[in-house]
């Protein structure tokens, strides 16, 4: 099947220009992996990559900005969430009519729906996402977890496919959902800690009964830093089945064309990165937060550019070596 080719670049007006620089700016500052990836896309490609990173920010930062359980409060975001949810269907609708100083994450991304068939049912399946999130939702078994990981973030893969000009079908769709979950189950066990001091708590209530572990281990780990076997055992378990998302996500990658495929390949190797450093720091994500430095980043992308330039010969040793993997 051939791929889908973007429409022919036209000159771009002044405000959208200014709004796709906001874009850019928004996803450099936000993911340092994401926008490390992202400039693997060509340039056009790019661009609409961040306007989608963007608007998908915008209201992730409305939810993340609730600090209680004040009624009053989760009313005001759920009608700013409203106000959001409607400049995304204005890039599709009235395109001409966004105001771009107002809402500049939805000026971007009605230039980037001209140029690449992202769907708009894709960012409503994230409205309901983040309506879950404001509810304070939380989740009593792994199935239900998987459906919120879809809504705020497997949908996110649905966006960027066809920017990635995929050769399309059921199976590359499902794949791109696999990575988008594979990377907010990540975002999940990395920032436990965090949550936790924002009443906040994903695990999912079925795993953490087997394991013999209770909310009032989660706030005693949180207050002496002193994490448990048991707890450890359900990070490896929540951990492998990022993983297995993860590999799933992967089996999509042949579907996708040169640089974006490369994109998608480098976020995916980056971001499950950060369950390696989970592991190494004990899983102790109460009391630090796992990362992986730039020097990291940096060679874990050269490594996922090695392999695709040369697929045939292994990976040097001194590159994935237990020096370089640590530093």
């Amino acid at each position: 099947m051939t791929p889908p080719a973007p429409r022919r670049s036209a000159p771009v007006p002044p405000g959208t220009r200014d709004a796709l620089h906001w874009c850019q700016a928004v996803t450099r500052r936000s993911s340092h992996t994401f926008y490390l990836a992202s400039l693997l896309y060509p340039r056009e490609a790019r661009h609409a990559v961040w306007a989608v990173y963007a608007a998908c920010r915008v209201g992730d930062d409305l939810v993340d900005a609730v600090t209680g359980p004040g009624a009053h409060e989760r009313a005001a975001t759920r009608e700013n969430l409203a106000d959001w949810r409607a400049a995304i269907a204005a890039a599709w609708t009235d395109p001409a009519g966004v105001q771009a100083e107002a809402y500049p994450y939805s000026r971007a991304l009605a230039w980037a729906t001209r140029r690449f068939p992202i769907p708009e049912s894709a960012f409503e399946e994230l409205h309901q996402g983040f309506l879950m999130d404001l509810d304070g939702r939380e989740y009593a078994t792994l199935a239900d977890l998987e459906v919120y990981c879809r809504r705020v973030a497997g949908v996110v893969g649905l966006m960027i496919a066809p920017i990635g000009a995929y050769r399309g079908g059921e199976d590359t769709l499902r794949a791109a959902l696999a990575l988008g979950q594979a990377m907010q189950l990540t975002n999940i066990l990395r920032d436990v800690g965090e949550d936790l001091n924002m009443g906040r708590v994903y695990l999912p209530a079925d795993r953490m009964a087997a394991h013999g572990v209770t909310r009032a281990d989660l706030n005693r780990m949180a207050r002496t830093g002193a994490v448990t076997p048991e707890y450890r055992a359900l990070m490896r378990e929540l951990s492998a089945q990022a993983r297995a998302w993860y590999t799933q996500g992967r089996a999509g990658l042949p579907m996708l064309h040169g640089r974006p495929r490369l994109g998608v390949q480098v976020a995916a190797r980056l971001y499950e990165g950060i369950l390696d450093a989970l592991e190494q720091g004990g899983y102790d994500n109460f009391t630090r937060r796992a990362h992986l430095p730039g020097r990291r980043r940096l060679q874990l992308a050269a490594a996922e550019v090695w392999r695709e330039l040369r697929p045939g010969p292994p990976l040097p040793d001194a590159l994935d070596s237990p020096a370089m993997r640590s530093s």
